[in-house]
């Protein structure tokens, strides 16, 4: 019971935000996705990808590629909320980088990327069930395969040869992707302290894959799950202590930049 608490007000706060903040009480599905779909205006450039820790991570390791002459769009009418609450940036400067750095010394990158791996294969679940839900059956089978294979032979996912020997990739698939297959819009751009960006969409994204982990049902305090996230975080940011700094000299407007390199991988996430 303890473990269930945080998912159902993960559930309820993004469903209050979607049902309240969008415009109003609405009633129905057809009310909720005209509220997601509420005025968004157009902005265009590009910038290397980057945001707060973990989704972060993954941004800034993708290239933006052809996104030069992409129209992006930025429903963002909480920006003096989420200005104020954009203190990502220092946390990853002040807290994040500097227990990064300790755990890099202490441990040479091979056994970080094994970490790395770990965490990856037992989170397999939700890319199934979302690769399934948008008619990927393929990528559902090459997510179930690469789980048989890096669980047996990579013994426990530390090792990746499902990639790195029979060249089978992951499938990339999230309940905020399988939303906007069906249509439904990204809705207001949100800051929540600590977390990566997020919109409405996505954060309701979050707090399904969250309950369809089945680590959220078998670890017995919610403090275990938020310790496994919490290392996830550190052994990422460690992989990756350089990833930001080109980044940080160049941007001009910080809170701009990361809403726009968000909303990019976003909209390429979503046309895959």
């Amino acid at each position: 019971m303890p473990q269930s608490l945080p998912r159902l007000t993960s559930v309820l706060c993004f469903g209050t935000l979607a049902l309240t903040g969008c415009g109003g009480p609405l009633s129905g599905p057809r009310s909720l996705d005209s509220a997601l779909n509420a005025g968004p205006r157009q902005i265009q450039g590009t910038v290397a990808d980057t945001a707060a820790p973990e989704e972060g991570m993954a941004q800034a390791r993708e290239a933006t590629g052809d996104t030069d002459a992409e129209m992006i769009e930025a429903y963002d009418p909480w920006e003096g909320w989420n200005t104020k609450a954009f203190v990502n940036r220092r946390v990853d400067r002040y807290v994040l980088r500097p227990v990064a750095k300790g755990y890099n010394f202490l441990l040479p990158d091979e056994i970080q990327t094994m970490i790395a791996n770990g965490f990856d294969n037992i989170s397999f679940v939700p890319r199934v069930i979302n690769n399934l839900l948008q008619g990927k059956i393929k990528g559902a089978g090459r997510e179930l395969t690469r789980f048989l294979i890096n669980s047996t032979a990579g013994v426990g996912g530390l090792f990746d040869p499902a990639r790195d020997v029979f060249g089978v990739q992951k499938s990339r698939g999230d309940f905020g992707q399988t939303l906007c297959v069906y249509g439904v819009k990204p809705g207001r751009y949100v800051i929540v302290p600590f977390l990566e960006p997020l919109t409405i969409r996505d954060g309701v994204g979050k707090a399904i894959d969250a309950a369809l982990d089945p680590l959220s049902y078998v670890l017995p305090l919610v403090w275990d799950r938020l310790a496994m996230k919490a290392g996830d975080i550190v052994n990422d940011r460690s992989l990756n202590l350089d990833l930001f700094q080109g980044f940080e000299e160049s941007a001009i407007d910080m809170y701009s930049s990361v809403r726009h390199a968000y909303l990019q991988r976003r909209e390429r996430i979503c046309r895959e």
